[in-house]
């Protein structure tokens, strides 16, 4: 299942690193704000000051606020518009590679990234990279820390109300939709949609925060709708580190995503299929997991060996 444990790796390669516009993980969404585990083994972003449950603006950086950013479609709740307007007034802040995930929403001082010459300034300039200002926007608009996590998780969250494929187009999309760009296995960016073709993003070192058209070709993976009420069905944390899930109950299925670190998954049914050994347990129950279509081995899912309130899959 190409697993890493406690630091120790089974068969297969290392999940690939993303690049400039890669978001780190963040670790388990506590919700409500509390302390969550910094994203990154290097070391700790630095936070930019906070005032109140939320990390607030800091001054405005370069160029003013671009009028072309805010709400350009109807049709979108209360809380995605709050989320776009949310992102719009970091307009003209920094991208810095790492930043905005401290343990609370906002920008921080970013990292070097090592693929990337364009981010050796990103640690004096404080800012955001593409998940950490989506995951400050919600947080503003929803008032808890929903999206908690690197682009993937952010697509893949429990939160969700719809998502949508690339071969949809633009024409399901809805102001505050988050845009996803990548692989299943590497979903490496992620932008606030305005409506009307356009996102606001943090792209990539050496720019800032901006309004730019929204790319639908290339490497655009599909978008998520958020819902910022509570979450429907049961959740349950994952734990070890590249964990892959599977389009079917069995290791030789496809593999369809990789959990980088212990991660909030719903749990919509589970059956009995092909045993699993691993780290000294063996376990035959699969649980399906509607976010990611896909299945994992109980083993690394927290809890029983057969998941309490969770029926059998039909």
């Amino acid at each position: 299942m190409n697993l890493r444990i406690n630091g120790r790796h089974r068969a297969g390669a290392p999940l690939r690193a993303d690049r400039h516009h890669r978001a780190r993980t963040a670790g388990t969404v506590l919700g409500l704000l509390a302390l969550a585990a910094l994203p990154f083994t290097a070391t700790a972003a630095r936070a930019a000051p906070a005032v109140g449950p939320l990390t607030v603006r800091p001054a405005a950086v370069g160029a003013p606020a671009d009028d072309t950013c805010d709400v350009l479609a109807p049709g979108a709740s209360a809380a995605a518009e709050s989320a776009v307007r949310a992102a719009c007034q970091q307009i003209g802040v920094w991208y810095s590679w790492g930043g905005g995930h401290g343990p609370a929403p906002g920008p921080t001082y970013g990292q070097v990234d090592p693929t990337d010459p364009a981010s050796n300034d990103d640690p004096s300039r404080l800012g955001f990279d593409c998940s950490g200002l989506v995951r400050y926007a919600y947080a503003r608009a929803a008032g808890q820390d929903l999206l908690n996590g690197d682009a993937g998780q952010q697509f893949h969250t429990v939160h969700a109300d719809q998502r949508f494929t690339a071969a949809q187009g633009s024409g399901p999309l809805l102001p505050g939709d988050l845009l996803v760009y990548g692989t299943s296995d590497n979903l490496h960016h992620i932008a606030v949609y305005l409506g009307a073709g356009k996102v606001v993003e943090a792209r990539q070192s050496g720019t800032r925060v901006m309004v730019s058209d929204a790319r639908l070709d290339g490497d655009y993976y599909g978008a998520v709708r958020i819902n910022t009420g509570p979450v429907t069905g049961p959740t349950f944390q994952t734990w070890g580190e590249g964990v892959w899930t599977h389009s079917r109950a069995s290791t030789t299925s496809p593999r369809v995503y990789a959990f980088s670190g212990s991660t909030t998954v719903r749990v919509s049914c589970q059956e009995h299929a092909e045993s699993v050994t691993a780290e000294g347990v063996t376990n035959d129950a699969w649980s399906y997991l509607p976010d990611y279509n896909a299945w994992l081995s109980n083993i690394y899912v927290q809890g029983p060996a057969w998941l309490d309130n969770v029926p059998s899959c039909t």
